[in-house]
């Protein structure tokens, strides 16, 4: 049960209108705590309670408003709020676990890792060896430790199928991007028991459910809304990946070894504070003093709560392959942490591999970081997105992934923190966009490519625009880089 904001009852979220129309009503409010229920029309019996702050999260439909009922004389002190008509995919849930933390998507937390002592024992019962990519490697570890909760292993034809489509498991849980196991192998069937390996460690073993050749190009043009080649998930689809999609339930063995730790959905959710708000900021390049900007404002939002917290949960697995490496990306966060020591911040790092899908990543980030236990997920301008390789055009507006996330933030019992605009001034530094334009404000700008050309010059860089422990770490990394050239 948590606060209710009256300011918060307004519309927010787009629908469609084939969505099912449910009729929220709230419950006697106190000063402390409310309670709804949501209930479908008369002809369905459906009704979950759900607290005020998720219904907030809903559109509200002014038509449907319904007058209040008159208040009883034994309860006049405890103010009552109107019924009023809602439109949800599904009927919500509780958004909170017992002990206080978000619930995770689909209600449990899963956990694929087998027992150490039985590891053997598994392995045993393996008919193939499969090496596993990069990219494997990273599934599987989200799939062994809950990071891909509710999936219990790589998607079968029908569930992959069905995401492809429709955005959705075939149970009718929302989910961004297909997770499937690919190989070259005519001689895996259904029916076998495969070992995953990974540069020497055994992984997985996986039990196959189901194998089919995948229609590629469809794929590509549901989930990442193209089929060109230009497309970095495209090319990885279409020549990475191998001919055959195999799916099945997983068993985790020793999870990848990484040079940087990569903390479990229930080790990241044991730092995190109770019947709170955890923000959650995804980020795949190192974090210079805008980023660090924007999320620590996103931490005074409105629907954010007084005592929130912010977990900075980068990627480290493959992303494009222009991006500063996994492991340099890693040491900039590192010294960050120390540099700032924000008591209101997490950190931990996030094995998965980057897609550049736009709207359809921003879901699939999302669902992994409610598992990981955040209420609230910060969506800047163009997140995940990514530009034609050929004429440098982006893929995606620069707000479809804000919106597609505020559309099925309710759903997903979560909420978006619109990223600000902010712009560094002379005068009085940062501040957002639209203070700059109306007080006239001096800005001042320091282009990527700019920013790169002084770190290899050995030029200062301003503090206000990059940490002073950031920039060394990169600058290291360039000057290793050109020493390696030379030999």
């Amino acid at each position: 049960v948590l606060p209710f904001r009256p300011h918060c009852l307004r519309p927010c979220f787009s629908t469609r209108r084939d969505k099912l129309p449910l009729l929220l009503t709230m419950a006697s409010l106190t000063a402390k705590q409310s309670v709804c229920s949501i209930r479908a029309p008369a002809h369905s019996s459906r009704r979950v309670s759900v607290s005020a702050r998720q219904a907030c999260a809903f559109k509200v439909t002014p038509s449907s408003v319904r007058a209040p009922a008159a208040p009883s004389s034994k309860a006049s002190a405890a103010p009552r709020i109107r019924a009023v008509r809602v439109m949800a995919t599904a009927a919500p849930v509780a958004s909170r676990t017992a002990d206080g933390l978000q619930l995770p998507h689909g209600g449990n937390l899963i956990n694929l890792q087998v027992p150490q002592a039985q590891w053997d024992a598994v392995i045993k019962t393996a008919t193939k060896t499969v090496e596993a990519s990069d990219r494997n490697a990273c599934d599987i570890e989200l799939l062994s430790v809950g990071g891909f909760s509710p999936l219990t292993g790589f998607m079968n034809k029908e569930d992959y199928e069905s995401v492809v489509a429709n955005m959705r498991l075939t149970n009718g849980l929302l989910f961004g991007i297909p997770v499937v196991l690919d190989t070259d192998r005519d001689d895996i069937v259904v029916g076998d028991k495969v070992l995953v390996t990974y540069q020497g460690q055994n992984i997985a073993v996986v039990s196959i459910e189901s194998k089919w050749t995948p229609n590629k190009p469809l794929e590509c043009l549901k989930v990442y809304g193209t089929s060109s080649l230009e497309h970095p998930a495209v090319q990885m689809v279409a020549m990475e990946r191998g001919k055959y999609y195999l799916g099945g339930k997983v068993q985790g063995l020793e999870l990848p070894k990484r040079v940087f730790p990569c903390a479990t959905p229930a080790e990241v959710r044991s730092t995190l504070p109770k019947n709170t708000d955890v923000l959650a900021f995804q980020c795949r390049n190192p974090i210079h003093r805008a980023h660090y900007e924007l999320f620590i404002r996103a931490l005074d939002a409105p629907n954010v709560a007084k005592d929130g917290v912010c977990l900075v949960h980068p990627t480290c697995g493959p992303t494009q392959d222009d991006d500063i490496p996994g492991v340099v990306r890693y040491h900039t966060y590192e010294v960050l942490k120390e540099e700032t020591s924000n008591p209101r911040l997490r950190w931990a790092y996030l094995p998965y591999s980057m897609h550049m899908a736009g709207p359809r990543e921003a879901i699939q980030h999302m669902i992994i970081r409610k598992n990981y236990g955040c209420t609230h997920f910060i969506i800047g301008r163009d997140m995940a997105g990514c530009k034609s390789s050929i004429s440098g055009e982006d893929f995606y507006g620069a707000y479809d992934a804000q919106e597609l996330a505020n559309k099925n933030a309710p759903e997903l019992g979560m909420q978006t923190v619109p990223s600000l605009n902010i712009a560094y001034t002379k005068e009085k530094g940062y501040v957002t966009a639209d203070i700059a334009e109306q007080e006239k404000l001096t800005k001042l700008n320091l282009s990527g490519t700019k920013f790169r050309q002084m770190l290899r010059a050995g030029e200062d860089i301003p503090e206000w625009f990059a940490f002073k422990s950031v920039v060394q770490v990169l600058r290291e990394q360039i000057q290793a880089e050109d020493k390696a050239a030379k030999n």
